[in-house]
């Protein structure tokens, strides 16, 4: 049970930027960055207006490559799988646009995946004729079997292409994307992960997990800069890539070790000090002891789950288990209750900042937790839900 008597603020929050007075519990969405690696940020972008075509023209190259190398140790694959990306949608879309998909193929996907890459492979259903497929995977779920059960009912003779979320945005469960690849491999099915809410919440190893391609955020859970992510890519299906944005990468004059590199790491001017800033994200998480942390916010995460779940009396989705969730977790909400209206009134009278989440025909409080939050947090979220819902 929480402890009434717990109400000093998190001896992390002073680490951060966030407003003292609102109750932030929505990590997830965008993430938020510590001050020693926000002061590192403006840094490199002080270092850039000082200098613009020395930091862009002549060294932006080896930076990029500097900090990529770092970035691929912490992901355990080498730097030249790894370009950097403004955020994960633009490389999902980067990987969807390459590929060459005709009428009769089919592309494999949950239907507990994040709203704007439904509409990215629709849309492009649409302007070329192949089917994209949503599989149902049932909840509440026990057993990781019965992901797998569910979702491989979807594979068919005509399916090429597996797109999966690592951690769905929904519903926040953990998907077993290593066990999905495995089987894809076997039958020559590309597979697209994507991890938008892995990097910094769980633990990764790319080489182990072996999706053809990997895209993650690093601004959420790695508490990186907005405007920091990632595309990964193995070297058998590289060259399947192609430029969203064509520029000098394209036939470039001095080419580079990888063309893959080369087609997407210049795409036109651009700040990229959110890029560099990566290593520091890092090496602050580490001289944190990041992983006791995240184990004691996922503590945290399991109490606020119980809290929310005795307040509005609904049952539980999955295990209380890190393999299922870590810092992010989700809770059905009752019927007959305005969705939208909880979650204004939770901002505007209580200064609760938690999103409601929506998923087939139910909606859901979808609660994030990280190191600046405490137990005098899921007091708020508790007292302020058990309000709004007795007046409900």
């Amino acid at each position: 049970m929480i402890s009434q008597t717990h109400s000093k603020p998190s001896s992390y929050r002073s680490l951060f930027l966030l407003r003292p007075d609102i109750v932030f519990l929505n990590h997830g969405s965008f993430g938020a960055t510590p001050i020693p690696v926000f002061e590192r940020y403006q840094s490199w972008q002080r270092e850039l207006e000082r200098q613009p075509v020395e930091f862009l023209g002549r060294r932006a190259k080896n930076l990029l490559a500097q900090s990529r190398a770092v970035l691929a140790e912490y992901l355990h694959t080498r730097p030249d799988n790894l370009v950097y990306v403004t955020n994960a949608t633009t490389g999902l879309n980067i990987i969807a646009r390459s590929l060459n998909l005709s009428e009769q193929d089919e592309v494999l996907s949950s239907d507990h995946e994040y709203g704007a890459l439904d509409r990215t492979w629709r849309f492009l259903a649409q302007k070329r004729g192949f089917k994209y497929i949503n599989q149902p995977v049932n909840l509440p779920v026990e057993k990781t079997d019965q992901i797998l059960a569910d979702f491989w009912a979807g594979v068919s003779s005509n399916t090429k292409v597996i797109f999966i979320s690592h951690i769905t945005s929904p519903t926040a469960i953990i998907l077993p994307v290593k066990d999905i690849c495995n089987l894809a491999r076997q039958r020559g099915i590309l597979t697209i992960v994507d991890g938008a809410h892995a990097p910094g919440q769980i633990d990764l190893d790319l080489e182990d997990i072996g999706a053809d391609f990997y895209v993650g955020n690093l601004h959420k859970w790695l508490c990186a800069p907005k405007g920091s992510a990632f595309l990964y890519a193995r070297p058998e299906v590289q060259h399947l890539i192609e430029p969203l944005v064509v520029s000098w990468g394209w036939e470039s004059e001095t080419p580079g070790e990888s063309s893959f590199i080369d087609y997407l790491e210049w795409s036109g001017t651009r700040d990229i000090s959110a890029f560099l800033t990566v290593p520091d994200a890092i090496q602050f998480q580490r001289q944190l002891d990041w992983n006791a942390l995240r184990l004691k916010c996922h503590q945290l995460a399991a109490l606020t789950r119980q809290v929310i779940e005795e307040v509005i009396d609904q049952p539980a989705l999955y295990p209380d288990d890190p393999l299922w969730y870590m810092q992010m977790g989700s809770v059905p909400l009752p019927n007959g209750i305005d969705p939208l209206a909880v979650q204004e009134r939770l901002y505007q009278e209580f200064k609760v900042e938690i999103p409601v989440t929506h998923w087939r025909n139910q909606h859901f409080i979808r609660f994030s937790l990280q190191i600046y939050n405490d137990e005098s947090d899921i007091l708020t979220l508790k007292k302020a839900l058990s309000d709004i819902l007795c007046k409900a």
